[in-house]
């Protein structure tokens, strides 16, 4: 009898050995990977992606495959089933706000979950993907709308530039470049931009051009960008600047 419950006694230590045993792993193994959570990613629209691509600590990812025609700003292209294996293109702060998209938005949610398990912490995936984006941003637009040259001494000539982007699905050909006044000068890079491509506008601002006082004080400066695009055929954008003399 006594030889009978020994063996009980010696078969439930060592099942509770084996269970005790899987329950620390597990706990220790749970405490060493960080969970994924959708709280590290979040669905943008459009207007909010634009936002937060406009900040250049954002880093911008175009996950698609076949590679397609990117965003502009975008900073890289990874294949979204190809991100470990590319991981040093990757920021090496896990804290670098990542803003992911792909065409139609199947991409990017899978990419949004390995950039989570690879342990980034500010996720934003782009809603509907590139074809929504497009949708929303059909246009010919100049970026910054406005350029503030500063204080600008008489005599010295101010520099500057915008980017001119067509987010049509039509090649855009530059048909006029003029300013709102002779101290203006303006050229383009580019007289031709395909879609969702960009050219720089380069601008000069001489304010001791007309040899007078004419262009002193606050002054602000219109470039205007004339395009054979119907709906887009004059794209704006200003320079302002406060002239002073020694």
């Amino acid at each position: 009898m006594n030889n009978y419950m020994n063996k009980n006694i010696i078969i439930a230590v060592f099942i509770l050995i084996i269970v005790g045993g899987g329950l620390y792993f597990y706990f220790q193994k749970n405490q060493n990977e960080q969970p994924l959570t959708e709280a590290h990613i979040q669905s943008v629209n459009p207007d909010e992606f634009d936002a937060l691509a406009a900040d250049p600590q954002t880093f911008v990812l175009d996950v698609h495959i076949p590679e397609q025609s990117h965003i502009s700003d975008s900073d890289t292209f990874i294949p979204y089933d190809k991100l470990k294996k590319y991981k040093d293109e990757l920021p090496t702060d896990k804290n670098t706000p990542i803003l992911v998209y792909c065409r139609s938005g199947s991409m990017s949610r899978e990419a949004s979950q390995t950039l989570a398990s690879m342990g980034y912490t500010t996720i934003y995936d782009l809603d509907g993907g590139i074809q929504a984006y497009r949708e929303q941003r059909v246009n010919v637009s100049m970026q910054p709308e406005t350029q503030d040259l500063g204080t600008v001494i008489y005599g010295d000539v101010a520099k500057t530039t915008f980017t001119l982007t067509n987010k049509t699905p039509q090649i855009v050909h530059i048909t006029k470049i003029s300013t709102s006044c002779g101290c203006t000068s303006a050229t383009v890079e580019s007289e031709t931009i395909a879609p969702q491509e960009s050219t720089i506008v380069n601008v000069s601002f001489d304010p001791a051009v007309h040899k007078d006082d004419t262009d002193l004080g606050d002054i602000t400066r219109t470039i205007l960008i004339e395009t054979d695009h119907p709906n887009f055929a004059k794209v704006t954008a200003e320079i302002t600047a406060t002239v002073i003399k020694h």
